[in-house]
């Protein structure tokens, strides 16, 4: 697997009713463009027809193939003439460079069961149940990969927590369900730790992180198996592509586990994460693994909040290190000069995804927005950073250092200092030429607050 592709970690949601518009304060509005989708919140779907596209939605999840395709799935939103949001689990594919989405499949409906099949067996007629706050990961092979989420299972007609795996094949179009159960609310088989196993498998949640290794095998980190308790993870799991196998690799088998911090920048073999979920992560250029923030449990007083330290994995060691920010929970971000990177700039203490988090060429690590502190102010975040692990500093690089910020579109396709408003949940990639797309979620257009669909570009270089 590329080490570069974008990771993006699909969270926990509740829907939050449509607000008033929020406090414009963005700086640097340069490098962002609105390429498409609609400057209005609670659009819905249209999927048919030259001006196809998915409604607005959050906590979707999405993939890039080797082709440079975009492509989609499911979350909360609209389908088409909906007068209410629903769950989803459409699947569109995004052609960058004609700008045209299409639907693959036929899935337009609300709240739909799985159809799972026969386990490792592709069939036309398979398909993931509707849900939201999954992850996902490529692999060499532009197949697309599906872990969990909160939503629909084979039968039932209440959602809950999944722990299903699936994969979709580009080429033939066709999903098939690999591992997991078909029923929700599944108890996780942890096995031995650092054992493969056909019988393990991690428990049903959703909020996890994911990253992807250069032997092609998928890591999750963390969630949580409920929307409404508070039963976090910080198991760290790794499935073989291969043999079809789960390992628990690190972690605990237990819920709701404190972190141990140690010392920041000295690795420790105790050292852990506390339990959380909606992080962000990235691989770095020699194929560790970092995570960054969420909700959970802290350092100081096992307190529950949003969290803004940034850890790193050695997955040859087997050992995590706390390299930067608090070990205490819902803290305000420093901000410090605009493009100016710092040892006393950091960002504040933040959940949910967005945050969006990608590597670019030069092994720099980026992260978007999320639900959080700013400087002074709590909620919907807008701010862009930049992280260099070489010199473990954080840089301030756009939008907005406090909460509710507005968007600001301009005109479709220009790129005149146009800037996304604060949102999560929403869902990115990276483009072929190194520009990143992001899409939907939920937060502030110019003036209202709610689902969104518009699509935007950011180019860093400009």
């Amino acid at each position: 697997m590329k080490k570069n592709n974008l990771l993006l970690i699909t969270s926990l949601a509740l829907y939050l009713v449509a607000c008033n518009s929020g406090h414009s304060t963005t700086s640097n509005n340069t490098g962002w463009t609105w390429v498409g989708g609609n400057n209005t919140t609670n659009s819905p779907s249209v999927y048919n027809g030259n001006n196809a596209i998915p409604g607005a939605r959050d906590l979707s999840i999405s993939w890039t193939d080797k082709t440079g395709n975009l492509w989609l799935f499911g979350g909360q939103g609209y389908a088409a003439n909906n007068s209410e949001s629903g769950v989803l689990n459409d699947l569109w594919k995004y052609n960058s460079v004609t700008k045209v989405w299409q639907l693959i499949g036929n899935q337009t409906s609300l709240n739909v069961n799985g159809v799972y099949g026969i386990q490792n067996q592709e069939s036309s007629g398979n398909y993931p149940g509707g849900r939201f706050g999954s992850i996902s990961w490529t692999d060499e092979s532009s197949n697309l990969w599906l872990f969990g989420g909160f939503g629909y299972d084979s039968a039932t007609n209440i959602k809950g927590a999944l722990n299903d795996l699936w994969v979709f094949n580009t080429t033939t179009n066709k999903w098939k369900w690999v591992s997991g159960d078909k029923l929700i609310n599944a108890n996780g088989v942890y096995g031995r730790k650092g054992i493969p196993d056909s019988l393990n498998t991690p428990g049903a949640r959703l909020g996890s992180v994911g990253f992807a290794d250069e032997s092609g095998h998928l890591w999750m980190f963390g969630g949580a198996d409920s929307i409404s308790t508070l039963n976090d993870y910080n198991d760290l799991w790794k499935f073989n592509t291969t043999t079809n196998q789960w390992t628990w690799v690190n972690g605990e088998s237990t819920i709701n586990s404190y972190g141990v911090y140690g010392i920041q920048q000295m690795p420790n073999v105790l050292n852990k994460p506390g339990a959380r979920l909606d992080s962000v992560g990235w691989v770095d250029n020699t194929g560790n693994f970092w995570l960054f923030g969420g909700n959970g449990r802290d350092g100081i007083g096992f307190l529950i909040g949003d969290l803004n330290d940034l850890w790193r994995y050695n997955p040859n060691t087997n050992i995590w290190t706390w390299m930067s920010g608090s070990n205490m929970s819902n803290k305000y971000g420093m901000y410090g000069q605009l493009g100016v990177s710092s040892q006393n700039s950091i960002p504040g203490a933040r959940e949910h995804r967005i945050p969006l988090a990608w590597v670019d060429t030069q092994g720099s690590f980026w992260m978007l927005a999320g639900d959080g502190y700013g400087a002074n102010s709590k909620g919907l975040l807008n701010d862009l950073w930049q992280y260099n692990p070489t010199n473990n500093q954080w840089a301030w690089m756009g939008g907005s250092n406090e909460s509710a910020a507005i968007g600001s579109y301009g005109m479709l396709g220009s790129s005149s200092g146009g800037y996304p408003g604060a949102r999560r949940d929403s869902v990115g990639w990276v483009l072929p030429n190194g520009a990143i797309a992001i899409f939907g979620g939920y937060g502030y257009t110019e003036n209202a607050s709610g689902l969104l669909n518009d699509l935007w570009q950011f180019n860093p270089s400009n």
